[in-house]
């Protein structure tokens, strides 16, 4: 199962993919966008700890949803309009970003997610209280590792594949830009 690390990094690789062009690393608040948004979802966590004691009470209902990473995605696109300094994602990215927390759980557990709400809801079983929490998110994200591992070639992959071909069309243009100035004169 993927904790906020392992999330965040599948988060970071999807917006890698959207934003192939854009070194992410280098803009911390785009970068901090892409950790919240990326484990936006698990705020049914915090709800259910907050009004129930419980972090399961409504865990993989409404956040891990179709709707909610469309709605996440609105206002990420917009959320520079409230709060100037906000980073700006655009509608795709921030609903994309999001949705892959939610297309992670469902792959990558057993648990089943409330993907088509409000026409099914599906809410995780059992109890997790703060210690719970705080002791898998603390103690458990070393699991996260091989998720972080994986998202790390993989965009390692995608760059080095992607950059022979920027490579390669920057080549025959620089090669035909020269060829069309002729001999330079020095």
């Amino acid at each position: 199962m993927p904790l906020p690390m392992g999330h965040a990094a599948i988060g970071l690789t999807t917006y890698g993919v959207c934003n192939s062009d854009e070194p992410i690393l280098s803009r911390w608040k785009v970068f901090a966008g892409v950790v919240v948004l990326s484990n936006l979802p698990d705020i049914d966590i915090l709800v259910g700890l907050l009004v129930r004691g419980n972090g399961n009470a409504f865990h993989r209902g409404p956040t891990h949803s179709l709707l909610f990473a469309l709605t996440a995605g609105l206002l990420a696109a917009n959320a520079w309009r409230l709060w100037p300094k906000a980073p700006r994602f655009g509608f795709a990215t921030g609903f994309l970003v999001t949705l892959s927390h939610v297309l992670a759980d469902a792959l990558l557990t057993q648990s089943q997610v409330s993907f088509l709400w409000p026409l099914s809801v599906n809410w995780s079983h059992g109890h997790m209280g703060w210690h719970d929490l705080i002791g898998s998110v603390l103690l458990g994200s070393f699991r996260d590792f091989e998720i972080v591992a994986a998202c790390g070639l993989f965009l390692f992959l995608y760059r080095w594949t992607r950059g022979f071909r920027i490579f390669e069309r920057r080549s025959r243009t620089a090669i035909v830009s020269k060829v069309r100035r002729g001999p330079s004169s020095g």
